[in-house]
């Protein structure tokens, strides 16, 4: 891998400093065996939050945006399957006879009340909305 800079702007001695730092090893290249190895170990199932706590529970001191710098230069990211909507949930039970049959004036308040069930789906959770209007 061939690293270019500008060589216009440079002190003569910027520029060598720099030429000489790509002929060193990789100072985290420990740090990228363990993320590897533990992401591979995981199946590819950790992120960086939990590659973090698994090498902090070995004992090894690491910041988590170096983990998730790292994991990045490596091109490891998490696998997270999106869960889709499934309404369906199998057969269900019986359904309640229809008494009004569309017939909601009545002869006193309170006489007749009436629901309906909606589903909704916000930040991850299922939320319902079951009003009641009396007749």
């Amino acid at each position: 891998m061939i690293k270019m800079i500008q060589v216009a702007n440079l002190v003569r001695s910027t520029y060598y400093h720099i030429v000489n730092s790509w002929k060193q090893p990789d100072p985290d290249r420990k740090w990228k065996r363990r993320i590897t190895f533990i992401y591979h170990r995981h199946k590819g199932r950790y992120g960086y939050r939990r590659i973090t706590d698994v090498l902090k529970e070995k004992g090894y001191e690491i910041n988590r945006k170096k983990v998730l710098r790292l994991m990045r230069d490596l091109g490891l990211q998490c696998i997270v399957r999106i869960k889709k909507y499934k309404s369906y949930k199998g057969a269900y039970g019986k359904a309640a006879p229809n008494i009004l049959k569309r017939n909601f004036k009545a002869e006193k308040p309170n006489q007749k009340w009436v629901t309906d069930v909606t589903e909704f789906k916000l930040f991850g959770e299922k939320l319902y909305l079951s009003p009641v209007l009396p007749f």
